[in-house]
């Protein structure tokens, strides 16, 4: 019987390492003093967070799921994955997100490259946006574009200059979902498909691709997140019944980046448990 960690328990935030605005200590400390009892911090195809938010958690005395958000893709679509308790050693998801990486921000470069033919932004400017260490993409693009007066603020960059269909966009390279849980269930990780109904049942997955992916090995939906549209919680409710997936709820905090607050959402303790019995790959850090 896996210890009961702390509630409540936010399972999806952003540090600087990705899109946050907050260091890994930073991001500990507010979570601390917003109440969470258990966070994960869940950067975008990182795990270089680790070290300095697991010591923050023993100094502020909650607990901690390292954990990072996985990037795929499904045809046209992006599709992530929260990835939680990996063996952040794991080679093959090693070389997988450090290709990643590195595709994100060969296609930052090219989207400035393209941007700055019809507006004042060079590539200094975004990498003035991030701290050392961070993988540089979109959300640092769009503080570059705020920081220059081209845009009021992350949102307006996002549905103006950095939409697709603007043409300065373009996908990163991505594995698909499948091979990612298998990726993450290789690593001893535990995989939950994130905010899966943000635009409803029409731009949902499948239920057979879902069916594909709990057949790789899924372990969860995430159900309680902002974006997720009512009838789509209803619909991702009604397949984790179906089959057998736990639902958990987050945050997915990103600090002043975006509106959303810690612990809006939260998943239940045994939700929480159930993933930690699930995982072999790494361990919760626990006050």
């Amino acid at each position: 019987m896996t210890r009961e960690l702390p509630s409540p328990a936010d399972l999806h935030t952003h540090s600087t390492i990705s899109d946050g605005t907050q260091s890994p200590r930073e991001l500990v400390i507010a979570a601390a003093e917003a109440g969470i009892g258990t966070l994960a911090l869940t950067d975008h195809d990182s795990t270089a967070g680790w070290e300095e938010a697991s010591e923050a958690a023993l100094d502020v005395g909650i607990a901690l799921i390292p954990g990072m958000e996985l990037s795929t893709r499904h045809g046209h679509r992006s599709v992530h994955l929260l990835a939680y308790l990996v063996d952040p050693e794991n080679r093959a998801l090693v070389d997988e997100t450090a290709r990643i990486r590195e595709s994100r921000l060969t296609r930052a470069e090219t989207i400035v490259e393209s941007l700055s033919a019809d507006f004042a932004i060079t590539w200094e400017d975004v990498r003035a946006q991030a701290r050392p260490g961070s993988t540089l993409g979109r959300p640092h693009i769009a503080d570059a574009l705020v920081a220059k007066g081209i845009a009021a603020d992350r949102t307006e960059a996002f549905n103006d200059m950095l939409h697709p269909a603007r043409g300065y966009v373009f996908p990163h390279y991505a594995p698909d979902p499948a091979t990612a849980v298998a990726l993450v269930r290789a690593a001893g990780g535990v995989a939950v498909l994130a905010h899966p109904a943000t635009t409803g049942r029409s731009g949902m997955l499948s239920e057979s691709s879902i069916c594909e992916l709990v057949d790789a090995g899924l372990f969860g939906l995430e159900v309680d997140h902002r974006e997720n549209t009512t009838e789509g919680k209803v619909l991702l409710r009604s397949y984790a019944r179906r089959y057998g997936l736990a639902a958990t709820g987050s945050s997915d905090f990103h600090g002043a980046g975006k509106p959303n607050l810690l612990g809006e959402n939260t998943t239940p303790s045994p939700v929480v448990q159930r993933i930690i019995a699930a995982a072999d790959g790494w361990t919760p850090v626990s006050p």
